[in-house]
């Protein structure tokens, strides 16, 4: 009842900002164009020839999904665990953090949790190992630091610091 009231409270205060697009969407096995959802996978059914059937490049590349959450986290200056993707986003929490970030024209590198339950679970120990033990989803990661969900990400732009935390990202965006 109270996250619902909360997720009420916040939406009204962010319904008139704009949206902008995301320069920078990582979801394996599905692209968004245009609010449309393409998928890169092929059904494993036995009546597959070899060359059609799905691979799993993490298995092939020798790195564990905590591997992965690490190299997300040190590569990508924004990087968000969340459910859903950022021109989908498919809880109110996740859209929020998207809509805040978005305000500041940065890249955004997202994973979809709700693809893979070993992803999320590996999100959350690599957040334990972090020090943060954070239980929720969206988890937001700003140049290799946990920085928390929606609620936090709300706070600090609404207190300026995001702004701060964000400005030379946006900065090295603009040269480019």
């Amino acid at each position: 009842m109270m996250a619902k009231s909360l997720s009420n409270l916040l939406f009204k205060g962010l319904a008139g900002l704009p949206a902008t697009r995301t320069s920078r969407i990582v979801v394996p096995g599905l692209n968004y164009q245009h609010g449309m959802r393409y998928s890169t996978t092929v059904p494993n059914e036995p009546d597959t020839h070899d060359d059609f059937k799905p691979t799993n490049k993490l298995e092939n590349s020798g790195l564990s999904l905590r591997d992965v959450v690490e190299q997300d986290v040190r590569q990508n200056p924004v990087m968000i665990y969340m459910k859903g993707v950022p021109d989908v986003p498919q809880c109110g929490f996740s859209a929020l953090a998207v809509r805040v970030l978005k305000l500041y024209n940065v890249p955004l590198s997202a994973r979809n949790i709700l693809e893979d339950a070993e992803l999320k679970s590996a999100v959350k120990s690599f957040s334990i190992l972090d020090g943060s033990h954070w239980p929720t989803f969206p988890q937001i990661f700003i140049k290799g630091e946990f920085i928390g969900g929606s609620d936090i990400i709300l706070n600090l732009h609404q207190s300026g610091e995001l702004k701060e935390k964000l400005n030379d990202i946006a900065a090295n965006q603009k040269t480019e």
